[in-house]
């Protein structure tokens, strides 16, 4: 054997090998797979609506432009719904994904650290006692309640002997979301007239969002989606448990960290844009491991696919199931996304 030969340790006795190229190929087919699914839903959204419009004109207005009225609809009124739902949903899917691994906890959500009711009380205040009635302006009051509500829990969770356990962090999520949506209902009660505007936003939707959004709120998703990448194999090995992580030379607090960082900034964003749309944070990321494993490095980029796939969906449904009134987004995610979750738990898919 020549010196430059590289070594390869033996598999343990009993133990086969797992064939490495046709995981991967399995992997790069789901992926492939799920890009495809996600044009598709675009094209949808796009397409879809009030009015239909075909999929020939709905590509000739994005390439060419156009003064059609089919033209104005999908630029001044799709075209920014579209892009609220793909950011939304992606940020939602990388958010549960996250914080199911910085706990290890497979029912955790982006509502479980408060973030959610936190940004909700922040739309509250800013609706009954700063006069803000515009989308535009619920969105960095949003983000900023997310933000002190996220730091709040952690706060709180990493007092005491062994710092911001799962359990701890839990345990102060629910905390403080209990805390918060008291607060949320005695402003509602007092200040009955927030409580329509309000309600409209607490439902969870991305009708009737403009381009000024989207440009408020991408730049947060880039950051948060870059924090819960970097720690990708910080997950991996946590999901081990925290000792084996530290022996494989992971820092455990910075990959909690970072990652709460990023699912705070990334909860905040999906929050604010849309409102509290629930059950992507929850159930995508389980569809994701069933899809490609448990390696992070392939769940949060499916995820990342998956999640704008069933927001957008979720919302072309709601334009057509009860015509010409729309049902909010955030009604049937939970609709369309339960069965998925029911299978996969029937499955024995979601880890316990």
């Amino acid at each position: 054997m020549s010196a430059s030969a590289p070594v390869r340790a033996a598999a343990p006795p009993g133990v086969p090998r797992a064939p490495r190229a046709p995981r991967l190929t399995r992997r790069a087919t789901a992926t492939a797979a799920a890009f495809a699914a996600l044009l598709l839903a675009v094209l949808l959204s796009l397409a879809v609506g009030a009015r239909s419009i075909p999929p020939g004109e709905v590509v000739d207005a994005l390439l060419h432009g156009g003064h059609s009225d089919a033209a104005e609809v999908i630029r001044t009124l799709r075209v920014p719904r579209t892009l609220i739902g793909l950011m939304v949903g992606a940020a939602l899917a990388l958010a549960g994904t996250v914080l199911q691994g910085i706990t290890r906890n497979p029912i955790a959500d982006p509502g479980i650290l408060g973030i959610s009711q936190g940004a909700s009380v922040a739309v509250v205040m800013a609706i009954a006692f700063a006069g803000v009635h515009t989308l535009t302006g619920y969105v960095w009051f949003a983000f900023a309640g997310a933000a002190v509500a996220s730091v709040a829990v952690y706060a709180i969770a990493s007092r005491g002997r062994g710092g911001a356990t799962p359990v701890k962090l839990a345990l102060g999520g629910a905390a403080i979301n209990a805390l918060l949506v008291s607060v949320t209902m005695g402003i509602l009660t007092t200040k009955a007239s927030a409580l329509d505007e309000f309600r409209f936003w607490q439902v969870g939707s991305i009708a009737g969002r403009d381009a000024d959004v989207v440009q408020q709120v991408w730049p947060f998703l880039l950051v948060g989606a870059v924090l819960v990448l970097a720690v990708a194999r910080g997950l991996d090995a946590l999901a081990l448990g925290e000792d084996v992580a530290k022996g494989l030379g992971q820092n455990v607090a910075a990959v909690r960290i970072t990652g709460g960082v990023g699912a705070t900034v990334l909860t905040g964003v999906g929050v604010a844009a849309a409102g509290p749309i629930a059950f992507i944070g929850l159930a995508v990321p389980h569809i994701a491991r069933a899809v490609v494993g448990n390696d992070h490095r392939w769940v949060l980029p499916m995820a990342a696919l998956i999640g704008p796939v069933m927001l957008l969906v979720s919302d072309v449904v709601g334009r057509i199931v009860f015509p010409p009134s729309e049902v909010p987004a955030g009604v049937m995610t939970a609709l369309i996304g339960v069965p998925f979750l029911v299978a996969l738990v029937r499955r024995k898919a979601v880890p316990a």
